[in-house]
């Protein structure tokens, strides 16, 4: 990968940024994971019909939904509004986002030659829609904007899957089956999500997020072997532009200390573990994110106020950026993410994270 490490920014002193370096910061900043749309009004009233490529291809649509969470909550980050699937989209793969289900691939991968479905992108060429939004964004946002991918495995499952699955049997069928046609794939997503990336971070975002959502259906030996080579190279390559990176996947609670090995200065912890027993599985320096029950804010303020305070508590003396432990539910009210934020900022600063590093356990 070419490209220098970005300049200075305007938000590298934002309370976001110097978290995720695990520096002292004024307060414990706060975004929330699919904070741009789902259960805010004036999202629904601009968002409009048809699938959510349609309104990413729209870069004045899609600066405005990345800016109304930030607008409406007072969160410390901004994360841009895309998909996971927009680069495989881009280059003709064949893949939609059905309303209700999720990605949707009319022709599975199936063999070899599916690879060549796979070419290299061309961010300016293929996604200039993206890169419109990102430049936008950077110019209107008071807050630092967050890019992002899906790791090769994540996105691996929908095109083998065809659709989001529970059991990943075609996954692990080719993973186990042909091992070298599985790490070629993974090798092709890996240069995809590596291209998206730094398009979105040469056109001034300030860190990145690798979504690894279904990198939970591994054991920690399969993901060692199948998963995590392919999202070292991502944040590897992502390390060159001098953001920091942020390494995320759900039900990781046993995969943790090899998401931290692949080489986040972040990572991402979903509700079932809790941030002290995280930090036992990473090592010492690594700043978590996370991880309050997405259910609970839906559920109201007095569900959300003492799990937030055990979430702070537990994440406490070291630096922690407060977030979901997975996305906003469309059922949550707008206003207890408001009070949320609220809460968070009045708790106090965020401790920097101890630098001695020492060998993640599990």
């Amino acid at each position: 990968m070419t490209g220098s490490p970005a300049a200075p920014g305007p938000h590298d002193r934002s309370a976001f940024i110097r978290t995720c370096r695990g520096e002292h910061a004024e307060h414990t900043p706060v975004w929330f994971m699919r904070q741009a749309g789902r259960s805010l009004p004036e999202y629904r009233s601009i968002r409009g019909t048809g699938t959510i490529l349609r309104a990413i291809a729209d870069p004045d649509l899609a600066t405005e939904i990345t800016l109304q969470p930030v607008r409406r909550y007072g969160v410390d980050a901004a994360i841009l509004y895309s998909d996971i699937m927009t680069p495989v989209h881009a280059v003709g793969f064949g893949v939609d986002i059905a309303p209700g289900v999720g990605p949707v691939v009319e022709h599975p991968f199936r063999d070899r030659s599916d690879l060549d479905r796979l070419r290299p992108l061309d961010a300016e060429a293929d996604t200039p829609y993206v890169v419109e939004t990102v430049r936008n964004l950077v110019r209107d946002l008071p807050v630092p904007l967050i890019a992002f991918a899906g790791a090769p495995f994540t996105v691996a499952s929908y095109l083998l899957e065809g659709r989001p699955s529970r059991t990943y049997v075609a996954t692990k069928a080719l993973m186990h089956t042909d091992e070298a046609l599985w790490h070629e794939l993974m090798d092709r997503l890996a240069d995809l999500a590596i291209a998206s990336l730094r398009s979105q971070v040469d056109s001034g975002a300030s860190a990145v997020q690798l979504f690894d959502s279904w990198a939970g259906a591994l054991s920690p030996a399969d993901y060692e072997r199948f998963a995590l080579p392919a999202s070292s190279k991502v944040l590897a390559a992502a390390g060159e532009l001098g953001v920091p990176r942020i390494h995320f996947g759900v039900t990781t609670g046993e995969l943790l200390g090899l998401m931290a090995a692949a080489g986040a200065e972040v990572v991402g912890v979903d509700w079932r573990t809790p941030l002290d027993a995280a930090r036992t599985r990473v090592p010492a320096g690594t700043v978590l994110q996370g991880n309050l029950d997405p259910a609970l804010p839906a559920a109201g303020w007095a569900a959300t106020e003492p799990a937030a305070d055990d979430v702070l508590r537990r994440g406490g003396g070291a630096a922690h950026v407060f977030n979901l432990g997975h996305g906003v539910l469309p059922e949550t009210d707008p206003e207890v993410l408001e009070r949320l934020v609220a809460h968070v900022h009045a708790s106090g600063p965020t401790a920097p994270a101890p630098q001695d590093r020492t060998e993640p356990t599990g």
